[in-house]
């Protein structure tokens, strides 16, 4: 992930969006944007690891 928020910093950079803004707007933006990406992937970590298959309803059988 945050191989992610540097190619997209990198890309901004190279685009020119990110060239107008002081560099220590752009590191604390990235900043930021790591941290939001962190804390998902925790909380999507940590909610598989508590949703089992086993926690899942079987699926309907058809009855004739």
């Amino acid at each position: 992930m945050l191989f992610l928020v540097a190619a997209l910093m990198l890309l901004g950079v190279v685009l020119g969006t990110v060239a107008h803004a002081p560099l220590t707007v752009t590191a604390a933006a990235a900043a930021v944007i790591a941290v939001w990406l962190g804390v998902f992937a925790i909380r999507e970590r940590h909610g598989r690891r508590r949703h089992t298959s086993a926690d899942w309803p079987s699926a309907p059988t058809s009855r004739s």
